[in-house]
């Protein structure tokens, strides 16, 4: 899995999940541009990812708003050129029950998660390396898990998975892979944070995973690897857990984790 030079483009590339799968391509050597709506969040993660020792550069761009993603694009590939890797990870969570999820609420997950996946995807074609080109999003178990006081988070990464799939099927014949990853609990997250706030609800979580242990954001950045490599050559269109078996218990296990919070 080489990436030397490559350019990497992660869409809310400079906090969680997103921040290390772009720190497990700066380590690589590649080419990392990172994009998140706050300044201060990029000049961190600028100043992390150049430490690992690859080239970096980031914009302040909502990713509900499609223009502001056109600049941040053509600034990429005026700098580095095509686009080789496509990571879109921006997401918003909450515990919410849906007899008291606000419909702004409920917009507001659908706007960052779905919308902004397809603004990311869309603003990045016209400067994908065609052939050649991995696009990776960020799902979760929730796309095909029912979960309580998750209907928001569930009906936006159903609707990530379905365009992953699509995309894989319009664009393959320009060269483009499509896949997702679908991260069960990982740790040091802002969304575990919030999904088990407490040691107690931390330890139902662990206990609902059969590995028994929460994931790394270093294992999530090695799969995203594997996945915008030449290993992967033929795999698009797929959406792959990475949750150490812990969807294998169905909504019952997030159900009892959740039910710990």
């Amino acid at each position: 899995m080489e990436f030397r030079d490559k350019v990497i483009f992660v869409a809310g590339g400079t906090t969680g999940i997103n921040f290390g799968i772009a720190k497990s391509f700066a380590e690589q050597g590649a080419k990392v541009a990172v994009l998140s709506r706050k300044q201060e969040n990029i000049d961190a993660a600028l100043a992390a990812l150049r430490a690992k020792g690859g080239q970096a550069i980031g914009f302040a761009a909502d990713v509900r708003q499609i223009d502001s993603l056109a600049a941040a694009f053509a600034g990429v590939v005026a700098k580095w050129g095509a686009i080789d890797v496509l990571i879109s990870g921006a997401a918003g969570n909450f515990v919410a029950p849906a007899s008291e999820l606000s419909a702004n609420g409920f917009k507001t997950v659908i706007d960052i998660d779905l919308l902004g996946c397809f603004n990311v995807m869309r603003a990045a074609y016209p400067h994908l390396r065609k052939p050649g080109a991995a696009i990776v999003n960020i799902s979760a178990p929730q796309s095909w898990l029912p979960t309580p006081s998750q209907i928001h988070v569930c009906a936006a990464k159903a609707g990530i998975d379905q365009i992953t799939r699509t995309a894989a099927m319009e664009w393959g014949p320009q060269g483009i892979r499509v896949n997702a990853i679908a991260p069960g609990p990982i740790a040091d997250t802002e969304g575990m944070k919030r999904l088990a706030p407490t040691p107690a609800s931390a330890q139902a979580w662990v206990e609902s995973v059969p590995l028994r242990r929460f994931g790394t954001k270093d294992e999530l950045g090695r799969v995203a690897q594997w996945l915008c490599s030449d290993a992967a050559a033929y795999v698009t269109g797929v959406v792959l857990p990475v949750d150490g078996g812990w969807s294998l218990g169905g909504s019952s296990a997030m159900t009892h984790a959740l039910t710990a919070v």
